[in-house]
């Protein structure tokens, strides 16, 4: 078969494939080199067999990620890698600056989507959606990207924060191996095959920290419980109970050792999903205690008794169909492990409630043996669905934050893979429905809409040619006739249909469909569909009856009568939702069918998708074996023709990625201006659309223009920057084209753009720092003159009440010193006068004959005044002797100008011996009364001489000398 593939053929036709591998050859030059590539966007053509090629190198080297543009490829490693999802390799890309530059990694995607929603650009919410084929390790990619997000988002500062986001972040872990246990199985392609879709949202809060989560299911296989095909294995809970349960609780839940169930084929094989303890721990994590958990399991071991009721065929129709003989033992441990009446139980299965007439008239109707069967298989699906939604519920209601508090949430979509098995019914139909949509979502957001965006905004482009899958959608789902609206009618009429008869109808309305297909060497009724990974064929036995989904009254009814607590928690006696009980005969009511529901669901989903920013891992099984370091090119061929990665890389190489309107981007990169606020335009500069300007531009974007040229003109300025760094090979980013309204750039670009952005920011906290650290100084300055101008002002204040107390002191000092000083010169005047008088009597003639001049008799008066005066001067500690003490003595008494020798003292010489005195001579003894004077120091004469005469005496001894004279 041949393929065109961007023009190149690649099949059998040697002519176009010689010239085709000697130019890969001449390329690669040799395999050593295409592990090294990190990206298959730089492979070189861009072909299925380059990109086959590379990923063969890069699997043998053990490195199972690769880069495609857009997309990260995961190839499954069949083997343990624990040092590839270790902590310290988490923390490595979550610190690394740009993680885009490490290894390519499932972490790359978590810390970008991260990182995303970090930096608040719409759309803020993010979605990574996990698809590939059945095996092809869907599963573990969903539990890493769990377990980083469980690290990274979880980084409080309090303690008693610190405990709750562990607390989540626990249940969140441990709710995957509860989900795993109960919908999870083994079948021909993956020992752990998800038979469920699970959208799980994880809770962020305004610090982008986790909160909390939330899990939405899709499309539980219920039917595995009571149907298994070759080779395959029930829900690996059913195995995990009979192999890990304990003595007693085998006896408590009669599966006793060696014990053959119907339903639980290969038990022999033994897989890493079968740990029991794992799953019990689990649940007690998330708050399922011990009592329910054996209730939980008492149910499962009730309904693996209930796969062993078998029933013979019934010799007359009225009488209902028999027990087989094993089966009676079987019977009774099912209605005590249920807690169900035995009666009750039997007449349920084998007979049928039929409500019929306007006036509902009851009839019951003996079934038949296969009509046993389905009510029994019936049973079994309605209470594992009823549990399998309960345990959901429980989880949630764990993990549940309240809305108020988270904001945004990352998306991770870990939906089952394409399927394609030799017996193919309806779950097949909506699992590939399921993958046709993401597909159809995948091809519309990368390849589609990026090119038809590029026409609109005026880019030059060369159109990719793509694989569209919208012919197989319209097939699947299409409005007014599709296979969809076919099942959905053949349930609304209600009545008895064959497998031939749907098959001949779909082949006749549909006919002419280029997606459907007839299988004419299948002897079994089936019809072809084309999928986009293969054409699958689709048995049309039992179509209908899944899709209606019947569950008959009389089963609810008993399951209502059970005294088990959970199963009057399953099914309580008024029940809300009654729309999947089987309608009566005549009711022609619309019934809402299992693809109604699983339609309605996806279109909920893709809503989701289409409002977050989405991320893409494309998981690639390198073989169906399961088998370590084996590549097989042909399975890989085939998963990357599926899923469309050629292009994709083909318009991530050539295209742009980040599209920003222009108001947007003006908005976020406006600070640019501030670098290099007139650049030149360079080799790297923006080159407008073509067709930028048919037609008027709206007024805003006209006033953007100019903003827009200003801001991407800085682009060569920041390329020489970054290359001045010393990485000029990221320092090349690919030319930004201006649209019509929006501005289209590559991931590179967008790096340095954020680059220089983040230096501006830096540079605008560097001027608010020193603005603040100025303001801060300014202020501080003020406050300091301030404060010494208080303490100035304080110092004045306090010096002037200190002196004026000195003043009020000195006051009152002087005013005493002046009062005494009175007293004592009217002591002293009247004591010398005493001592005149006497003298003067004792010798008039002298007195008579020589009178007293002017100046002697106004010294005379200055001395008698001023004596106390003299007094200190003699015994100051500073005082001073000789002519000194002389001057300062006349400078005291305010003696006239004149030269000291003009005036002669003359000592008087009497008769007595010693110094001779003008006071009378005393009695009797001689007291001294001497005030001690205010001054500090007055009473102290330094070194006294021994043979001066100090103190009163000298005063008086003075005046008589200058008398004499």
């Amino acid at each position: 078969m041949l393929q065109q593939v961007n023009g190149h053929s690649l099949g059998t036709d040697a002519q176009c494939g010689e010239p085709l591998r000697g130019d890969l050859q001449d390329f690669l030059g040799g395999e050593t080199l295409l592990y090294q590539l990190d990206d298959l966007t730089k492979v070189n053509p861009v072909t299925l067999e380059t990109v086959l090629r590379c990923l063969q190198a890069r699997y043998t080297t053990d490195t199972f990620y690769t880069n495609a543009g857009c997309t990260l490829v995961a190839l499954n490693p069949f083997k343990p890698v624990p040092q590839l999802y270790s902590p310290e390799l988490m923390r490595e890309y979550h610190t690394a600056p740009q993680p885009q530059k490490l290894k390519p990694h499932v972490f790359t995607v978590g810390e970008q989507t991260y990182r995303n929603v970090k930096s608040l650009i719409e759309p803020v919410n993010q979605s990574i959606v996990v698809s590939g084929e059945s095996g092809a390790g869907k599963t573990w990619t969903s539990r890493c990207l769990m377990k980083f997000y469980a690290v990274v988002a979880s980084s409080p500062t309090s303690w008693e924060s610190h405990q709750v986001a562990e607390r989540i972040e626990q249940r969140i872990l441990n709710s995957n191996p509860v989900m795993e246990a109960f919908g999870n199985a083994c079948t021909l392609r993956n020992n752990n095959s998800s038979r469920f879709g699970k959208f799980i949202q994880l809770q962020l809060n305004r610090a982008q920290q986790m909160t909390g989560a939330a899990v939405q299911t899709y499309l539980l296989e219920k039917t595995r419980v009571a149907c298994q095909a070759s080779s395959e294995r029930n829900f690996h809970i059913f195995y995990q109970i009979c192999k890990g349960a304990s003595a007693d609780e085998r006896l408590q839940w009669h599966l006793p050792e060696g014990a053959a169930f119907s339903w639980l084929p290969n038990p022999e094989r033994t897989l890493e999903e079968d740990c029991f303890e794992v799953t019990r721990e689990a649940m007690l994590h998330l708050g399922i205690d011990t009592p329910t958990q054996n209730n939980i399991f008492k149910v499962l071991a009730g309904l693996l008794h209930l796969g062993n009721v078998r029933f013979a065929d019934s010799e007359d129709e009225a009488q209902p169909c028999q027990l087989m003989d094993y089966a009676k033992c079987s019977v009774r441990t099912l209605a005590s492990l249920l807690q169900l009446p035995e009666d009750a139980l039997l007449e349920t299965l084998r007979i049928r409630t039929i409500r019929a007439g306007r006036q509902q008239q009851v009839f019951q109707k003996p079934c038949s043996r296969a009509e046993c069967d389905t009510r029994r298989d019936c049973l079994a699906k309605l209470v594992y669905a009823r549990l399998f939604d309960w345990l959901v519920s429980v989880i949630n209601s764990s993990i549940y934050a309240d809305p108020d508090s988270w904001t945004t949430f990352i998306g991770l979509l870990d939906v089952y893979g394409f399927e394609s098995f030799p017996d193919n019914s309806l779950e097949q139909l909506c699992i590939n429905y399921a993958n046709e949509k993401l597909q159809q979502h995948f091809v519309a957001h990368f390849l589609r809409v990026q090119q038809e965006e590029y026409a609109v905004e005026g880019l030059e482009w060369s159109f990719v040619n793509y694989q569209d899958n919208q012919s197989c959608l319209d097939l699947i789902e299409g409005s007014p006739i599709s296979i969809c609206s076919l099942l959905n009618e053949e349930c609304r009429l209600n009545r008895p249909n064959s497998a031939a008869q749907l098959q001949m109808r779909i082949e006749s309305v549909l006919a002419g469909r280029p997606c459907l297909g007839q299988n004419k060497l299948s002897r079994e009724p089936s019809f072809i569909v084309v999928h986009y990974a293969g054409p699958v064929c689709y048995h049309t036995a039992g179509l209908v009856e899944k899709n209606k989904d019947p569950v008959p009254p009389e089963l609810t009814g008993l399951l209502q009568q059970s005294q088990d607590p959970l199963l009057k928690v399953l099914f309580p006696t008024n029940p809300k939702d009654k729309s999947q009980e089987e309608p009566s005969g005549q009711s022609r009511a619309p019934v809402l069918t299992v693809v109604s529901r699983f339609k309605a669901s996806l279109e909920q989903l893709l809503q989701v998708l289409h409002d977050t920013t989405p991320h893409y891992i494309r998981c690639i099984k390198p073989n169906s074996q399961g088998q370590a370091q084996t590549f097989v090119r042909e399975e890989v061929l085939s998963q990357l023709e599926a899923c469309g990665l050629v292009e994709t890389i083909h318009i991530s190489a050539a295209g742009f990625p980040i599209r920003v309107s222009h108001r947007n981007f003006v908005e976020r990169y406006e600070l640019l201006r501030r670098l290099h606020p007139r650049a030149s335009p360079g080799p790297h500069s923006p080159s407008p659309a073509k067709g930028h300007s048919k037609g008027p531009p709206h007024a805003k974007e006209v006033t953007l223009q100019p903003l827009l040229r200003d801001i991407l003109h800085t682009l060569p300025a920041l390329t020489r920057a970054a290359a001045t760094l010393g990485d000029p090979v990221e320092a090349r980013p690919a030319p930004v084209h201006c649209g019509r309204t929006k501005v289209f750039m590559s991931n590179s670009t967008l790096e340095l753009l954020e680059c220089g952005r983040a230096q501006v920011l830096e540079q605008c906290a560097r001027c608010i720092q020193d603005g603040w650290r100025r303001h801060m100084h300014r202020k501080q300055e003020r406050q300091r003159r301030a404060a010494v101008l208080i303490q100035a002002a304080t110092r004045s204040w306090l010096t002037r009440k200190h002196i004026q107390r000195l003043h009020t002191a000195a006051t009152i000092i002087k005013r005493t010193w002046q009062k005494w000083r009175i007293r004592m010169a009217s002591l002293a005047s009247k004591e010398l006068d005493g001592v005149e008088e006497k003298h003067w009597s004792q010798d008039p003639h002298s007195l008579s004959s020589t009178p007293l001049p002017l100046v002697q008799t106004r010294l005379l008066g200055a001395i008698i005044r001023l004596w106390p005066l003299g007094l200190v001067l003699a015994n100051a500690a500073m005082g001073v002797r000789g002519f000194q003490r002389k001057l300062v003595v006349w400078a005291c008494l305010q003696l006239p100008s004149g030269r000291p020798s003009s005036y002669t003292v003359q000592t008087a010489q009497h008769d007595q011996a010693g110094v001779t005195s003008i006071r009378a001579l005393p009695q009797g003894s001689i007291k001294f009364h001497c005030r001690k004077s205010p001054l500090r120091h007055a009473d102290i004469c330094p070194e006294p001489s021994p043979y001066s005469v100090t103190g009163f005496n000298q005063i008086l001894l003075e005046r008589h000398r200058l008398i004499q004279v």
